[in-house]
């Protein structure tokens, strides 16, 4: 549920959208930032700089949405590209350092409705990066899930394909799947393939 404060406040706020691969958490961004723009308010969109799987400038979701976006490598950078807006997104948090948190917190007590989204779980099912810490600093948590393409259950795991133990992997279809819990630590135990070439 997308949150709407009632009573006139000053006061900012953090929203986190989190889920696997696969699971719509950047479509949701947009969306939520769509709605904004729609409403004349002030927006700026962050991504890492590092995640340029669809285009180095956009975030760009699975379904090929789209928004513009300011690519960044240290989170600080937000505090004065964001300094004038209303609303502020933040793609595929997991792959920012420590400090997103901390600057999410100094935008929300400027009065800025901060949106970020990211994985919550890595290819392994452990917590991943700056993900818990915003959890825990949010207001609002959004929570979605894919469709297991093993069963058709409801998806929260990201399973890798390919036989990397890296954590960081960037991928799409070619290297991740989601899953249900059952089918990921099914998968588990069997041999992963050799990563694919490109």
């Amino acid at each position: 549920m997308e949150p709407y404060l009632t009573n006139h406040t000053r006061s900012g706020w953090i929203e986190v959208i989190c889920g696997s691969m696969f699971s719509g958490k950047t479509e949701e961004l947009i969306r939520r930032v769509n709605r904004a723009l729609i409403a004349r308010q002030e927006v700026a969109i962050f991504k890492p700089l590092l995640d340029s799987r669809y285009d180095e400038v956009k975030v760009v979701s699975h379904n090929r949405t789209e928004l513009h976006s300011n690519p960044i490598s240290d989170p600080r950078e937000m505090l004065l590209v964001a300094r004038n807006c209303h609303v502020i997104g933040v793609d595929e948090a997991q792959f920012f350092d420590d400090s997103l948190p901390e600057v999410c917190e100094a935008l929300a007590k400027r009065g800025k409705r901060i949106i970020v989204s990211g994985l919550d779980m890595d290819f392994e099912g452990k917590p991943f990066g700056v993900l818990p810490h915003l959890m825990a600093i949010a207001e609002f948590i959004t929570k979605v899930h894919a469709v297991c393409v093993q069963c058709g259950g409801m998806a929260s795991f990201s399973y890798r394909l390919a036989a990397s133990r890296e954590r960081v992997l960037l991928g799409e279809k070619e290297a991740y799947e989601p899953r249900c819990r059952h089918c990921f630590y099914l998968g588990e135990a069997l041999p992963k393939k050799e990563a694919p070439t490109r």
